[in-house]
């Protein structure tokens, strides 16, 4: 199970100790984090792209991509309480499973984050749109607010917000965990304030048919929703920062798991028994894709045969749920905390994708720049600044539903590594202290190997094409750079890659 070279637990742990960051996260900070990092686009814009798909069987999707999260959550749990250091999923490969599948991990995890971020933006789009034009009457142009696959030109409020986080992570704060706990109970109240109206509304009937396009239907929104659960492995990116990680890194794992699987499951009930969540057919029965510009027409034509929308074909589902219901006013309060609170998960998301290439650069594997420390704000500016540049584009230019696919394409295969990383490190280092084991290893760890093959394969055809002319791209640039330039492959085991590490003082994730 062993691909090229490894770069030993010991050593790892010996970078960490020799250059930790300061550890100042309890369990409840962890907690918060995972909560900021899960709840967003996920279940304010996506409970659409899941009703296209399954329509009421999105609440089944929710289980199936909960269950395999949770999974593959216990897995992190272990490996992130074993290796308490920075670089998630890639960190965990390199010592289990050599250099090549750390690589393509860590090559991976940038369509986890950096193309996750793009998907937040262009879901906060939506609903700043929604809430200037339904609040404040402001017509903003649809070229100007949707992108090319969405019957737009450009979308440039995402850019815009993109934009600003990236500016806000060049200059890096320390009150990081306090101001994003704030953003966290503003994500908190809004959805239970929709639970609280829409709930006490639903009429059953709007559950029938509940799988309209059968379990193949259900499978593709569980593909797809699974970006609702993506974020929570952001958390064990922040390992190094933590207090007693042996404990509170799965407290702070699993438990934002669970917290906001329940939520999730409430408000998919109310959008669902409150106004319907039929998908959009064409005219040979089969649904329209999400974001195409046919299911844009098919809406524009349902409204003029209606003269009512579909929650399909809502850009702010929520905000438009609660409107649809008869409380507007209330529906743009949620518009303004998705507006308020969304912009920390693309922080959140960004912070993840830089440390990230912090530590593969820290390892040789990607060039000495990409580690280039700021003077004044002590971040890795280079990188950060790179990183926004791409983020931007990607928010300008695709709809919010293909940029969730492409990343959870990513996000499965770091997760399946992770999974396979911990059932061989049982077998090669079997008398390793591990202050947190996942129960029932040998049941846990293949289904959450299974359940990432399953989703990845329930993925559209264009996106699994997608991940795998990005790996090829990977496997290139690992054999023509970054195999040469490894510091394991050089005999460069103790930690003195880059002496700007020791300057690096990163903003905790979630921070302005």
């Amino acid at each position: 199970m062993i691909f090229g070279r490894v770069k030993s637990l010991d050593a790892i742990l010996a970078t960490a100790e020799k250059k930790a960051l300061h550890r100042s996260l309890g369990a409840f900070q962890l907690t918060m984090l995972g909560i900021g990092a899960v709840i967003g686009t996920g279940i304010f814009v996506l409970t659409a792209e899941a009703a296209q798909k399954a329509g009421p069987g999105m609440m089944l999707a929710f289980v199936i991509a909960g269950f395999v999260c949770a999974v593959a959550a216990l897995c992190y749990a272990e490996m992130a309480a074993m290796v308490p250091v920075s670089g998630s999923a890639y960190t965990y490969s390199y010592a289990v499973m050599g250099e090549l599948v750390a690589w393509m991990v860590g090559w991976a995890l940038i369509l986890e984050y950096a193309v996750a971020a793009g998907a937040v933006s262009v879901g906060w789009s939506g609903y700043v749109v929604g809430l200037l034009e339904n609040a404040f009457s402001i017509d903003i142009p649809d070229m100007l607010v949707r992108g090319p696959y969405d019957g737009g030109l450009v979308n440039l409020p995402a850019m815009a917000i993109a934009g600003l986080v990236t500016w806000l992570l060049v200059i890096g704060t320390k009150e990081s965990a306090f101001v994003n706990s704030i953003l966290v109970l503003i994500k908190v109240a809004a959805l239970t304030l929709f639970i609280i109206l829409a709930v006490p509304v639903m009429n059953m009937q709007n559950f029938e048919p509940f799988s309209p396009l059968g379990f193949a239907g259900v499978s593709a929104a569980a593909a797809s929703i699974f970006f609702a659960y993506v974020g929570f492995d952001a958390v064990s990116t922040a390992a190094e920062e933590t207090k007693n990680p042996q404990r509170n890194m799965p407290i702070g794992l699993i438990g934002s798991l669970a917290i906001c699987t329940i939520f999730y499951l409430l408000v998919a009930a109310g959008v669902i028994g409150s106004v319907g969540a039929q998908p959009m057919l064409g005219p040979d029965g089969a649904a329209l894709a999400p974001g195409s510009v046919e299911l844009t027409k098919a809406c524009a034509d349902n409204i003029a045969a209606t003269g009512r929308d579909a929650v399909v074909c809502s850009k702010e589902a929520l905000a438009w749920t609660l409107r649809e219901i008869g409380w507007p006013q209330i529906g743009n309060l949620i518009g303004l905390a998705a507006g308020l609170a969304l912009p920390s998960v693309i922080l959140m998301m960004m912070f993840g994708q830089t440390r990230i290439f912090f530590v593969m650069s820290r390892d040789g594997l990607l060039p000495a720049v990409f580690s280039k420390v700021h003077p004044k704000f002590h971040t890795p500016h280079v990188i950060t600044i790179l990183t926004g540049v791409f983020v931007a584009l990607f928010a300008a230019f695709f709809p919010v539903g293909k940029l969730a696919d492409i990343s959870n394409s990513g996000t499965l295969f770091a997760f399946a590594a992770v999974s396979i990383a911990v059932l061989v490190l049982r077998r090669t280092d079997a008398t390793r202290h591990r202050p947190f084991r996942t129960p029932l290893i040998w049941l846990t760890a293949p289904f959450a190997i299974l359940g990432c093959v399953y989703l990845f394969y329930s993925l559209g055809y264009d996106t699994k094409m997608m991940f795998l002319i990005w790996a090829a791209i990977g496997l290139v640039v690992y054999f023509a750079y970054s195999r040469r330039k490894s510091h394991v492959g050089r005999g460069l085991t103790e930690v003195h890659e880059h002496e700007a590490y020791e300057e690096l003082d990163p903003p905790v994730p979630g921070t302005k």
